[in-house]
């Protein structure tokens, strides 16, 4: 379900992408270090965003590392890391555990289920670390099966589910700035639910599965339906920056306000132009 707050690279300054590039590959050199290579297949996008939105706001130390990696071994790669950087690897291993058996109880995807089981054994660590965000993810769990199971359409419902637990992974430390901070990750969750929702509602009304969209891809025609989607990702989006422009940003506002304005927008368009051509 994640991975939808993306970059737009063509509107990106090149000192820009390749500090953008250095917080991605430090992310994933922390997942590595703590969790193998298990982990690394875990990052994705939005927990990279977590990390550059903690560190422009906090400002602490990192340190600045040059590695290889398994995707790219013959070139050596800039990776910043610390404490926010464990941070965001440690939630993405989270909400990854619980995504990937997701997965398996939608898909009976074998792969999945095999790489949740690798996961599963770093739980308890993650529960006594951070009770208060593997509780939030647990709630979520529990209450969107509860929605789903009742066949409860209503696109606030689904998708607040989603917002509540993304603003508990948003906030780092319950401090001076939690209020923007849950206010970004609350709207930034009902952003990622519904883009998803959106990526694989064709799928789902040929499956059966549950999908608040349904309702408005039947009744509408396509372009009115992709208008009706866009309106309401605007609003989340919306919303998300606005409380992101009250936070003291200055360090990397430069790449955070490219992945608010521009890039998640560019995902939609290539969602949209791939779903045109499914129908």
């Amino acid at each position: 379900m994640f991975g939808y707050i993306v970059t737009n690279k063509k509107e990106m300054k090149p000192e820009d992408v390749k500090r953008y590039q250095a917080f991605y590959c430090g992310l994933c050199r922390a997942l590595k270090e703590r969790y193998g290579k298990a982990g690394q297949v875990t990052l994705n996008y939005d927990m990279t965003f977590l990390t550059i939105l903690l560190n422009a706001l906090y400002e602490p130390d990192y340190r600045q590392e040059r590695h290889a990696c398994i995707m790219h071994p013959a070139k050596m790669h800039d990776m910043y890391m610390n404490e926010i950087t464990d941070y965001a690897a440690d939630m993405g291993i989270l909400l990854s555990y619980y995504n990937l058996m997701d997965d398996w109880k939608d898909d009976r995807n074998a792969k999945s289920k095999a790489l949740a089981k690798l996961l599963e054994q770093h739980y308890g660590d993650l529960k006594n670390q951070y009770p208060r965000q593997v509780r939030a993810v647990e709630d979520y769990v529990r209450e969107l099966t509860v929605c789903e199971t009742e066949g409860d359409f209503s696109l606030d419902r689904a998708a607040g589910l989603t917002g509540t637990m993304m603003a508990e992974i948003m906030l780092w430390k319950e401090d001076v700035w939690e209020k923007d901070l849950r206010r970004i990750g609350f709207f930034l969750g009902k952003f990622i639910y519904l883009m998803d929702a959106y990526e694989d509602v064709i799928a789902d009304c040929k499956s059966g599965s549950y999908n608040p969209w349904k309702q408005y891809y039947h009744n509408e025609s396509g372009e009115k339906f992709n208008r009706r989607v866009e309106d309401i990702l605007n609003l989340m989006m919306a919303e998300a920056a606005k409380a992101f422009e009250k936070l003291p940003i200055i360090q990397d506002a430069d790449i955070l306000r490219n992945i608010l304005y521009a890039g998640s927008w560019n995902k939609f368009e290539q969602m949209k132009r791939k779903r045109e051509k499914k129908e």
